[in-house]
């Protein structure tokens, strides 16, 4: 029987472990998480509709449920012609016909990108954003930027998408709690037109959804860097904020980056 090596526990690497084994292929996937992270609904774990629980499954579980093997450990390098990958523990693989490269994407990281948070990055990140929201409505009030960058070497490595919807659902649930006139809600991005893959419609039904729920804008500017109070922008603005959080454009992972 045919033996196939899955590098990542994500949707590609999860989905394509479940078709191989349908087929009837001995398949093993690697993974540097023990569960299976839904990263589309995890945009209600900021504003406390969901837990990190609730938008997780345990691994085990769905290679229980479809037979296939699961390895949690990190993968640090594999040599393609050799089909070998060796992990974390020290461990090497080498006894798989094919591997399927699933690991995703790096985060491009600009200066003081320490000082925000992102939907889009470790699950933990997520539930420390709820922890920041929540500090900032017992308060009582607050300044608040959600947007995300981009790679100039690659304008499709973007994820725009789950900034607007964490910033709409915030605007929401400050509205329910009779705070968000206390808040100052800004979006913010680099680009003239953000999310202009979408269609020129999509951006101006941003902009009218922006105005709708008093929502600022700070885009058409390269940003700069990232402080503990704000974010500086190339024309020479600081955007102040006691919270940030930012969708870094995607670059090459670095496991790509560092194997042979």
């Amino acid at each position: 029987m045919k033996k196939v090596l899955v590098l990542g526990g994500g949707f590609a690497g999860v989905e394509t472990a479940i078709y191989l084994r349908k087929q009837g292929i001995n398949t093993t996937l690697v993974s540097d998480r023990d569960y299976f992270y839904i990263y589309p609904t995890s945009i209600w774990i900021p504003t406390g509709d969901a837990t990190k629980e609730d938008v997780s499954v345990p691994l085990e579980k769905l290679a229980k449920k479809h037979g296939f093997e699961v390895i949690v450990d990190a993968v640090t390098s594999f040599e393609a012609k050799e089909k070998k990958v060796t992990l974390e523990s020290g461990k090497v693989i080498d006894d798989f016909e094919y591997i399927v490269v699933a690991i995703g994407q790096d985060k491009m990281k600009p200066k003081g990108v320490e000082h925000t948070l992102s939907i889009c990055g470790k699950p933990e990140e997520a539930v420390e954003l709820n922890k920041r929201i929540e500090e900032l409505v017992a308060k009582g009030s607050g300044k608040i930027a959600m947007g995300f960058g981009g790679n100039p070497k690659d304008t499709s490595a973007v994820r725009g998408g789950p900034a607007f919807e964490v910033l709409f659902n915030v605007n929401t649930m400050l509205k329910k709690k009779g705070l968000r006139d206390k808040f100052e809600l800004t979006f913010f991005a680099p680009m003239e037109k953000p999310g202009l893959k979408m269609g020129h419609n999509a951006v101006e039904m941003m902009h009218k959804m922006f105005n709708m729920t008093n929502i600022h804008a700070q885009i058409g500017s390269k940003i700069i860097s990232f402080e503990e109070d704000g974010i500086n922008f190339e024309n020479g603005t600081k955007l102040e904020s006691d919270l940030i959080m930012f969708i870094s454009a995607g670059t090459g992972h670095h496991v790509l980056v560092n194997s042979g």
